[in-house]
C-alpha cells in the first residue's frame, strides 16, 4: 500500500507538553481521522508536518519526500485549512485569489468561483466581514481549488452549521474517488468521521495510543454496564474509565477481554467519541 504521508518517531517538547514519538500514515487514496482532546496533540503534529514549528527529532515523509522539501509546498500537492484563517482581515475574497493563485501552478479559477457560489460567499467581502463559518468555507475553497493530492484539515468544521458540515464531508468523500488523493482530517466532531474516514489515528497526551482502520477501532472497543454488585476488584481492573454511580457503573472494555466479565452485564457497540472519552479518563488497559 502506499502512503501519501508518513510521520515516523516525531518528537516536540514544549514546558509543558510533548509529543512522544508520534508515528503514523495516511494510505493513499483513503481519509484518515485525526482525533483526541484539545490539547492531545493534533495541531503540532499537524503544524509540524507543514513546517510551520520545528521538531526536535523524527521523520516526515509527504508523497516519498522530506516534508522540508519546498517543491512540495509550492506545487500546490497539499491543500491546508487550518482552525482559522491566515488571510489578512482587509481583504476582499477577490483580494485572497489574487494572493494566494501566484503560488499554485495548477490554481483553477473556475473552480474557485464555482465554490464560492456554491458557499455563498460574496466576493466583494473582506474576510474580517465573514462569519467564522464562512471564512472556514473560504479557506475550503482555496484548498480545494488548486489540484492538492493531499488534503490536510485541522478543525474545519468546528465552525460549521449541520448542513454546511454535511456537504463539506460529502466533498471530501468525493475527493478520495480519485484514488490518487488523500485527507488527514483532524476534528473534534467525531461524527463527522464516523461517516467518512477509513482510517483513525488516536492521539492521547502527546502519545498515538491506536492508528489503524476505523472498523478496527470500534471493533477493538464494547461500552459495559450493570450493577457495581455485579462485578468485583478483578472485574474492575478490565474496564477502562470505570464510572460509579448511584444505580450502577459503565465504562469501556477490549472485545477481547469480554469473556473475562460476567455474563449478566450490558454489552453495547461503542463510538468514537466515547472511546476518546474513556480513554483520557482511564488510559489503556492490559
Amino acid at each position: 500500500m502506499n502512503h501519501d504521508l508518513e510521520v515516523r518517531g516525531l518528537n516536540k517538547n514544549y514546558d509543558t507538553f510533548s509529543l512522544k514519538d508520534v508515528s503514523f500514515e495516511v494510505p493513499t487514496g483513503y481519509i484518515m481521522g485525526f482525533i483526541g482532546l484539545n490539547g492531545a496533540g493534533k495541531t503540532t503534529t499537524i503544524k509540524s508536518i507543514l513546517n510551520m514549528v520545528n521538531y526536535q527529532s523524527g521523520e516526515i515523509r509527504v508523497f516519498g519526500s522530506d516534508s522540508k522539501n519546498k517543491d512540495i509546498q509550492l506545487n500546490g500537492q497539499i491543500g491546508v485549512v487550518m482552525d482559522s484563517p491566515f488571510y489578512v482581515e482587509d481583504w476582499t475574497v477577490t483580494d485572497v485569489e489574487k494572493a494566494v493563485s501566484p503560488f499554485y501552478r495548477h490554481w483553477d479559477s473556475v473552480k474557485f468561483t464555482d465554490l464560492l457560489n456554491q458557499f455563498e460567499i460574496d466576493r466583494k467581502k473582506k474576510v474580517k466581514e465573514l462569519s467564522r463559518g464562512m471564512k472556514v468555507k473560504l479557506m475550503i475553497a482555496v484548498a480545494l481549488s488548486h489540484e492538492a493530492k493531499l488534503l490536510i484539515l485541522d478543525e474545519p468544521t468546528s465552525g460549521l452549521d449541520p448542513v454546511a458540515r454535511e456537504e463539506l464531508c460529502d466533498m471530501l468523500g468525493e475527493f478520495v474517488t480519485n484514488e490518487n488523493k488523500s485527507v488527514l482530517f483532524s476534528t473534534h466532531i467525531t461524527k463527522d468521521l464516523e461517516k467518512i474516514a477509513d482510517y483513525i489515528t488516536l492521539i492521547l497526551d502527546g502519545e498515538i495510543v491506536f492508528t489503524g482502520s476505523k472498523e478496527e477501532l470500534l471493533e477493538k472497543y464494547v461500552l459495559v454496564k450493570g450493577g457495581l454488585d455485579e462485578i468485583n476488584a478483578g472485574h474492575k481492573e478490565l474496564i477502562i474509565g470505570l464510572r460509579e454511580h448511584s444505580t450502577g457503573f459503565e465504562g469501556m472494555a477490549e472485545s477481547a477481554n469480554i469473556g473475562r466479565l460476567p455474563k449478566s452485564l450490558l454489552i453495547e457497540p461503542i463510538a468514537l467519541d466515547e472511546i476518546i472519552i474513556y480513554m483520557n479518563k482511564g488510559g489503556e488497559s492490559s
